[in-house]
């Protein structure tokens, strides 16, 4: 059996992670050069943002809205999908990553 796992808003859930105080408010995250929205969370669509505007076009959505608007930060991103996958392992030691938040992995190896 090939099962898959992917994080809901990955990256907006890791920044909240280490800000316990934005759980259940509006989060985005930008893209490298701030110019995009890569990721936001439930509360932030809520606001009427999407994935893929631009941050110039929604700075004022943003701000009327109280959303947190973080740069993309990578390596703690990795950090947490390393994270994940450790405990993957645990279960299934058959894992391919497909990106840096979803993995694919066979419950059953010996049927590959």
């Amino acid at each position: 059996m090939i099962l898959h796992a992917d994080g809901n808003s990955f990256y907006a859930s890791c920044e909240q992670i280490y800000r316990p105080d934005l759980r259940g408010k509006p989060v985005a995250v930008l893209s490298n050069n701030d110019g995009i929205i890569i990721a936001l969370n439930k509360e932030a669509k809520a606001c009427g943002l999407k994935r893929g505007d631009p941050y110039f076009k929604v700075k004022g959505l943003c701000k009327q809205n109280n959303v947190t608007v973080f740069s993309s930060n990578y390596t703690l991103y990795a950090d947490i999908s390393r994270r994940i996958t450790s405990i993957y392992l645990e279960y299934a030691p058959d894992i391919e990553e497909y990106s840096i938040l979803a993995k694919l992995y066979n419950k059953n190896p010996s049927t590959k």
